[in-house]
């Protein structure tokens, strides 16, 4: 069976389809040529959502930095020395102390009230997609629901290559969309492997979202549903300096499918870095680590029993 690797962007406007495209597919490469594989090509397709929400797409060619269509954060082949990922164990520990915190706030019933209002009116002035898909139209396409018209994006490619093995990349927001598809609009149709990064997926107010969508009970122990169309693997990368992905253990929040498949969560530096500035929310640092790599390149080959052959080599 032929094999296709489909990503879905995330927050903010982005440059325009075929080169995002491009910089995504540079990116897997780059991890890929980093983790010492002899891949060289895949096939690739991304889901751009961004035209529904922004007039015109980011433009490389603009070297204003004062320009709304100037790109912050472009693509770049990755020039970090490969060295062991540095252990952050207090600042997981930390971590997960919030996230039972926020758990308890947000988890206590079903009402959205209070904190968490004040959390929605945040997250629309900071995340406008994000409020968009939850509550409004495209900004574009004015006619169209975001949520359903973002999510269609995503289906209809999904279809598309329905006759192929897939994985699926989800970054920010794209694994909210993506999720969301899989459990709501097209929970027949299997995957190979789902993998999410940079995810805000474990945020307490996106849980409880989740749960209210699936009819669950409300309190601070709930779990959402792992996806029962996700046949092999779903594997979140995080890097705990992404502020994104400050709740970064779904293995926590999602129950095992009815494949026996829930989270698996990584932990890496994403060392994406543009004239000396680091983001480690961007996708590209994400696909190009080497952990991101070895799981591409598994799914690229398919091995057997891939999925406790990795965990092997994360515990060592």
């Amino acid at each position: 069976m032929k094999k296709i690797i489909i990503g879905i962007h995330g927050l903010k406007n982005k440059p325009a389809k075929q080169i995002s495209e491009k910089w995504w597919k540079s990116s897997i490469l780059d991890g890929l040529q980093r983790y010492g594989s002899e891949i060289q090509d895949f096939q690739f397709e991304l889901v751009y959502w961004a035209d529904l929400e922004y007039e015109n797409p980011l433009d490389p060619k603009i070297t204003d930095p004062d320009d709304p269509l100037y790109i912050e954060n472009p693509y770049v082949p990755s020039s970090y020395i490969s060295n062991p990922e540095a252990t952050k164990d207090i600042k997981k520990k930390l971590f997960n102390k919030i996230e039972n915190g926020l758990d308890k706030l947000f988890l206590k019933n079903s009402n959205i009230g209070g904190i968490e209002k004040i959390v929605d009116t945040t997250l629309k002035h900071m995340f406008m997609d994000l409020d968009a898909y939850y509550n409004g139209h495209c900004k574009v396409k004015k006619d169209l629901v975001a949520r359903s018209a973002f999510r269609k994006r995503l289906a209809d490619i999904l279809k598309k290559h329905r006759n192929k093995q897939i994985l699926l990349i989800g970054h920010s927001m794209g694994s909210i969309i993506a999720y969301d598809t899989l459990t709501q609009d097209i929970p027949k149709f299997k995957i190979d492997t789902f993998i999410t990064i940079g995810s805000p997926l474990g945020f307490s107010l996106i849980i409880k979202k989740i749960l209210l969508e699936q009819n669950k009970e409300i309190n601070p122990e709930a779990k959402a549903d792992t996806p029962d169309n996700i046949i092999s693997d779903w594997f979140n990368f995080a890097d705990l300096d992404d502020k994104i992905t400050m709740n970064y253990n779904l293995a926590n929040d999602f129950l095992f499918s009815k494949r026996k498949v829930k989270p698996v969560d990584i932990i890496i530096n994403n060392h994406y870095e543009y004239k000396g500035e680091k983001n480690p929310h961007k996708a590209y640092g994400y696909m190009q680590n080497e952990k991101f790599a070895e799981v591409i390149e598994m799914f690229l080959k398919k091995k057997t029993s891939y999925f406790s052959k990795f965990l092997e080599k994360i515990k060592r």
